[in-house]
């Protein structure tokens, strides 16, 4: 026997419809390219949506082609998630941060038909468009005026020429709502990238999963910043949710630095703010050296690699900032897991509750996970030991595009590639990647727990651990820290600052001084190029 409910498919358009009818004049403010400020309303994207839609069918992008977008978080961008999925075409945000020659061989490989660019962005473009015979149509996030004279690039349009005139009503496709709707990229460290193709179906759930109250918690009482960016598997899930909940939407544009991100948040009344690490390291040290306070924000949910446990306190002792620890990857679309406190922990001292919060956190509702040994055999939660970490559910991959890989699932579980422990109330705490795990004399060493050591430590502003190798141990650790500007450490005194902290056989054989670590596209600390630029380093005897 079947339900007697009405059939409706969970639709990307039925977001855009939602908040332009029920939340029409709910605000969108975006830092553009060009410098100002851009104002407008969920009633204006839903209608700028729909013109978008009307101008992808005249120049003949068929349902299911992609059109890729190479932009910073802004109101057009956001724009493009809705025309692009709600007509039945497939959203494909790049990273602009790659090399030329990996956005060029990804946008080959996706096949887009279309590419739609800020104009920063436009040394980019001109270098590849020779390489893509595939894009048919350059559009350039722009008005008219601003479009260069001799780009040198066959078919380029400004974006707001081309969709200025079409109609403002346009009948949103009734899909399955199975239908593929966005795409994005892995960041290949290894090899290829391979690429998530997300449905209709798993954002809006997604969408569902990360506002409830033991997630990111969203309403239409908050203003959100998604810092983290659009081209970073959908900003989240943040320009989805926003639209369900019809919240004010902050964009932040191309200024990412702590001092522009702070006076946005302040200028905007920013309650909720979404980013990596990185990010909220820069905006820390901003604050620190300016003695600035936050006004409105409340929350902060922290991603994209481990929060340090100092950042974490320093959010809530000093600014009184809630944060909220997450986890997720491209391949879950993004969020797994929210690391929010049960009832019964509210009562626990000052630091049982940090030891809690520094874990990645519990499950959304419609994500399973498990971890197993080295045989796939499932590890009791609550036993403290570590094991590689599986999960499922709606919004998880099961295969890539293309089939790139082959089949990536084991017994309909796809394998992260983390390493982590669950307590015994689903608590995860990722402990390391399995290929950053050093292992020394036998022993299993987390380099995350040398990192958030060195991170304790008031004159380190960043810190990474690797593996070296070693004729007795196989490997020992090492750590590469950046002071912060105006500090000073030595060698020894980091070195003295884990007694007592980890055994004496976990602590780093040396530290190494650096102006900068290298970052990934997303903000992660590249592991593989700081061990590319330590390839002469030799450990101390």
């Amino acid at each position: 026997m079947l339900g007697l409910m009405q059939n409706h498919p969970l639709l990307i358009s039925a977001l855009i419809d939602f908040a332009e009818r029920y939340h029409r004049d709910g605000e969108i403010v975006s830092r553009r390219v060009e410098g100002d400020m851009h104002r407008y309303t969920w009633a204006d994207a839903a209608r700028r949506s729909r013109q978008l839609a009307h101008a992808l069918d005249a120049i003949e992008v068929r349902p299911g082609e992609r059109v890729g977008t190479l932009a910073w978080n802004g109101y057009r961008h956001l724009e493009l998630y809705y025309g692009v999925s709600g007509s039945g075409r497939v959203i494909h945000t790049i990273n602009p941060r790659l090399l030329p020659e990996q956005i060029a061989w990804i946008i080959n490989h996706a096949e887009d038909q279309a590419l739609c660019f800020d104009m920063t962005f436009l040394p980019i473009v001109q270098g590849i468009h020779k390489h893509c015979p595939a894009v048919r149509h350059w559009i350039a996030l722009c008005d008219g005026d601003r479009l260069p004279q001799d780009s040198g690039i066959a078919n380029l349009i400004s974006y707001e020429s081309w969709i200025a005139g079409r109609p403002t009503a346009y009948a949103w496709p009734r899909l399955d709502e199975n239908t593929a709707s966005g795409m994005c990229y892995t960041s290949g460290t290894t090899g290829n990238p391979k690429a998530a193709l997300y449905s209709h179906r798993s954002t809006v759930l997604h969408a569902y999963a990360i506002a409830l109250p033991d997630s990111m918690g969203l309403s239409a009482r908050d203003a959100a910043l998604p810092v983290v960016p659009m081209f970073h598997v959908n900003a989240w899930g943040m320009p989805y949710a926003a639209a369900m909940v019809g919240c004010k939407l902050v964009f932040p544009g191309p200024a990412l630095d702590g001092k522009s991100v702070y006076e946005l948040i302040e200028a905007e009344g920013v309650t909720v703010a979404t980013g990596v690490p990185t990010v909220w390291q820069m905006l820390l040290t901003h604050m620190a050296a300016n003695k600035l306070r936050f006004g409105a924000l409340q929350r902060t949910v922290i991603g994209g690699a481990a929060a340090p446990p100092a950042m974490i306190d320093t959010f809530r002792n000093d600014y009184g900032i809630e944060v909220l620890h997450a986890w997720g990857m491209t391949e879950t679309s993004p969020i797994g897991s929210v690391c929010t406190l049960q009832n019964k922990h509210l009562s626990l001292p000052a630091d049982e509750q940090l030891k809690l919060r520094m874990k990645q956190g519990r499950a959304v509702f419609g994500i399973d996970m498990k971890i197993v040994d080295p045989n796939g055999n499932e590890i009791a939660w609550g036993t403290g030991v570590s094991g590689d970490l599986y999960v499922r559910g709606p919004w998880i991959l099961a295969s890539y595009y293309k089939g790139e890989g082959g089949d990536p699932l084991r017994g309909g579980w796809f394998p992260t590639g983390d390493v982590a422990t669950i307590d015994a109330d689903g608590f995860m705490q990722i402990t390391d990647r399995t290929k950053d795990v050093i292992k020394s004399g036998g022993e299993w060493i987390s380099s995350i727990d040398i990192e958030n050591i060195a991170m304790a430590h008031p004159a380190i502003a960043m810190a990474a651990c690797i593996g070296m190798p070693h004729p007795k141990w196989d490997e020992r650790p090492i750590v590469a820290v950046v002071v912060k500007p105006g500090q000073e450490v030595t060698r020894e005194q980091l070195l003295a600052f884990y007694e007592g902290k980890v055994a004496k056989w976990q602590t780093p054989d040396d530290v190494v001084f650096m102006d900068a670590i290298p970052l990934g596209a997303t903000g992660k600390m590249l592991k593989t190029k700081l061990r590319e630029q330590l390839k002469d380093y030799k450990l101390p005897a």
